[in-house]
């Protein structure tokens, strides 16, 4: 008889298996956190990419008609959410300043607004005789 204790040791204690677990859920979570961030700023560039459409189909049409096809006193044109084809999620706003910045020049500003009018872009063109 052996007056060693020769048990057998193999495998992991609890608070081996508590510890593993620990620094596995916290892992987890950050990766968690990290990819609703991801998600949330992927829909938010969809967003602002869809906008930006919107108002670079409304400048190409602005474009077309010209200087002359414009109106000649300052006019603000508004199409509400829903009414815009393909875009009802949006609200464009066209605004005509026929004075700025000089005669003979229009500048036309076009607005697109989502999320009830929380986010917006905006572009600009100046038209000339």
């Amino acid at each position: 008889m052996n007056m060693f204790n020769t048990s057998n040791n193999n495998g992991f204690t609890l608070i081996e298996v508590l510890v593993a677990m620990v620094i596995l859920s916290v892992g987890l979570l950050g990766t968690a956190a990290l990819i609703t961030g991801i998600i949330s700023s992927n829909k938010l560039s969809n967003r602002i990419s869809t906008a930006t459409t919107c108002a670079q189909d409304k400048m190409e049409e602005i474009r077309r008609l010209g200087y002359s096809g414009m109106p000649t006193s300052d006019t603000t044109t508004t199409e509400p959410y829903n009414s815009i084809t393909n875009y009802s999620l949006y609200k464009r706003v066209t605004f005509t300043d026929v004075v700025n910045p000089a005669v003979g020049m229009k500048t036309v500003t076009v607005t697109v607004s989502w999320d009830s009018d929380n986010s917006s872009i905006e572009l600009k063109t100046i038209l000339a005789q």
